[in-house]
């Protein structure tokens, strides 16, 4: 218990809920959805809106029920009221740093960058920072600068209204699109695994064994966007073992229950990959150049990548490609390019 994360949420109502209503079909701003991400993170103990709640009066009943504190921040003549309650918040999140220890976590909900001053100090004094955005009205400076972004269309439970279809006009030549045109919603799981490898790679050449949580927690300080739930996994355990089965990375039990020790394959695929290249370059001749080769790989086996292997480049694989004796590498200074011959290993 006393590891267990303390946050505290501080919400930019007036930001989020015309955010989600301009952007999102209409719809109303449920704080819901984001109780239930926040909860898998740690204990919630400080829930904070402001607003000028006369303008929000049928909100009010809906925060109440999910226990949030509604800051009232009225406009005064000459004023604004948006200005005053940024200003209100931020005082209130720099006080209660320094007035809380116990709160190691704070939850920024808002998508304006005049906030991002504010993610900064909190995050010089060693708090973590979660941000917490409508996608579309989130300002790009305020998620690099927080530790984690959560864009709010798409947490759990939140379901965006279809637009309403127009009606086609004859002669238009419109079309329904192909099941392979229309987009997924998900990311691209094969750039993902090279995303992991390489960022595997890095960790083992500095810490040397790599868990599960270092690793998410890695990928997060790269993309502070990042979510397993963007490339249809429930869980990081559930993406770690899909890359398990299609050999990017070995799973072991770790140091603690629940987080697996995480490895790139030693021997086996590399090694394969090696005669993938021996083979390659013997059915190239005397010798081959380095470029284009990477090509003739990809004919011979699709899907190829030096990237799912740990390796930065092709050059690099093919460094170690040599180091292990599958090929030799010289560089040719009349072709300016590296040549590859086969070994006949």
């Amino acid at each position: 218990m006393d590891q267990e994360e303390r946050l505290a949420v501080f919400l930019d109502y007036e930001n989020l809920a015309l955010g989600a209503r301009d952007n999102l079909g209409g719809m109303t701003f449920d704080f819901v959805p984001i109780a239930d991400a926040l909860a898998e993170r740690g204990r919630v103990v400080v829930r904070r809106a402001y607003a000028d709640w006369s303008y929000f009066d049928e909100d009010r009943r809906a925060l109440t029920r999910s226990h949030v504190e509604l800051i009232e921040m009225p406009q005064h003549l000459g004023a604004s009221r948006k200005n005053a309650a940024d200003i209100k918040m931020v005082v209130d999140a720099i006080e209660m740093a320094f007035e809380r220890d116990y709160i190691s976590t704070f939850v920024i909900c808002t998508g304006d960058s005049d906030f991002t001053p504010l993610v900064h100090k909190l995050r010089e004094l060693n708090k973590r920072v979660i941000g917490v955005g409508v996608e579309k009205s989130t300002s790009r400076l305020l998620p690099p600068a927080c530790d984690e972004f959560l864009y709010y269309d798409r947490l759990e439970g939140i379901e965006i209204p279809e637009p309403e279809e127009r009606p086609k006009k004859r002669g238009s030549g419109a079309r329904e699109p192909s099941v392979e045109e229309k987009p997924s919603g998900k990311g691209d799981v094969d750039d993902l695994a090279v995303r992991v490898a390489q960022t595997l790679a890095g960790l083992e050449q500095t810490r040397g064994t790599v868990t599960s949580s270092i690793l998410k927690g890695t990928l997060l300080r790269k993309d502070p966007t990042f979510s397993e739930s963007d490339y249809g996994f429930r869980g990081f355990g559930e993406l770690l073992r899909n890359l398990a089965e299609s050999k990017v990375v070995e799973l072991s039990e770790g140091p603690a229950k629940g987080d697996l020790e995480v490895s790139l394959p030693e021997h086996g695929d590399r090694d394969d990959a090696f005669g993938l290249l021996r083979t390659v370059v013997a059915d190239g001749g005397s010798s081959v150049a380095l470029s284009g080769l990477k090509d003739r790989l990809r004919k011979a086996r699709p899907g190829f990548s030096e990237k799912k292997l740990g390796y930065r480049s092709f050059l690099q694989f093919s460094k170690a490609a040599d180091a292990s004796g599958a090929v030799k590498l010289t560089w040719d200074e009349k072709a300016g390019d590296y040549l590859l011959t086969s070994t006949g290993v």
